[in-house]
């Protein structure tokens, strides 16, 4: 079943996906790793975890297999919901795919490098109109390519 997962904190996309879920009438998982506010909906499914620190990430990639969606901006965890055959969808409207993971799990590894050295302080940029745009386009797309993919009506 085509389910959504959005890794939550500090994600700015999730009204979007509520918006979407409900317009499919598909299930959202929203996990976190404290209590926050969202609908009250039947297929609107909070997720409080605890423990470690990556724990909403162990809790997702878990969870999210083939012909799921995660929503991440965390590049490890949308290696490992990959791996599992989710499609993932970054809160911005950019796709991670099995072609750009590698290159996206490089750079990333670089900012870090860069970040511990002082050479870079920034963090990403925020979140326009275009990515809110492009994110709602692409995850509607995704749907419809993962429906047709298994033959579910529109």
């Amino acid at each position: 079943m085509l389910e959504i997962y959005v890794d939550a904190d500090g994600c700015p996309a999730k009204d979007e996906v509520y918006r979407v879920a409900a317009r499919y009438g598909l299930n959202v998982y929203v996990v976190s790793n404290r209590r926050i506010s969202t609908p009250l909906e039947v297929w609107l499914k909070p997720v409080v975890v605890s423990g470690h620190f990556d724990a909403v990430d162990d809790w997702i990639a878990e969870h999210a297999g083939e012909d799921d969606i995660a929503v991440t901006a965390d590049i490890p965890l949308a290696a490992r919901c990959l791996e599992r055959g989710a499609c993932v969808l970054g809160p911005n409207g950019r796709e991670f795919t099995e072609d750009s993971i590698g290159s996206d799990l490089a750079s990333r590894d670089l900012m870090d490098q860069l970040r511990q050295m002082g050479a870079v302080t920034g963090g990403p940029a925020q979140r326009s109109k275009q990515d809110r745009s492009r994110f709602l386009s692409r995850l509607d797309d995704i749907i419809q390519a993962i429906r047709r993919r298994r033959g579910t009506p529109k």
